[in-house]
């Protein structure tokens, strides 16, 4: 069994490339109907697959997000603690403060750095799923749309006694 929809449309278009072609023509060729729909069912499955992966990288991208929040906010604890420690000695008091303010901006630039790379990482591994699912989709109609023409010319020879042929030139419009 496939594992991906990738690797399905690779073998829907192999047993197409791969067909004989009909007699006396060079853009036309005979499929088994049944294999190719079975195919297609099998890429239909593999689509929740697709989608639960996406769920789970933006569930991932809470994850880094939150532990992004949760580090900066243990670092401006310290910071703090630290600063409290320091307010009891009147001589170092100012040097406290600033060493902490200094901890501080650097623990909210590391979340706004780490939320930045966590949102650009999400949306770059978003936009590739929904780029590969929207692909798939758009074969998967394209190839609906010919195997529908294909039997339509099917029923037509199968009226005349002939055996039924796919019209690849019907399916480039």
């Amino acid at each position: 069994m496939a594992s991906g929809v990738e690797e399905l449309l690779d073998m829907l278009f192999e047993m197409i490339d791969e067909a004989k072609n009909a007699p006396l023509s060079s853009d036309k060729c005979v499929i088994e109907r049944d294999r190719a729909l079975d195919l297609i069912d099998d890429i239909r499955s593999q689509f929740p697959m697709e989608l639960g992966e996406a769920r789970k990288m933006m569930a991932n991208r809470a994850e880094v997000v939150a532990s992004a929040k949760r580090e900066a906010d243990a670092i401006r604890k310290a910071a703090e603690d630290k600063a409290r420690q320091l307010l009891s000695e009147d001589t170092i008091t100012l040097q406290a403060k600033q060493r902490a303010n200094e901890m501080v901006q650097q623990a909210e630039e590391r979340s706004r750095e780490l939320k930045r790379s966590a949102n650009e990482y999400c949306e770059d591994a978003l936009r590739r799923t929904e780029e590969a699912v929207a692909e798939a989709y758009d074969e998967i109609k394209k190839s609906r749309a010919r195997f529908r023409a294909a039997a339509g010319v099917a029923s037509s020879n199968a009226s005349s006694g002939s055996r039924p042929m796919y019209d690849a030139a019907a399916d480039e419009d």
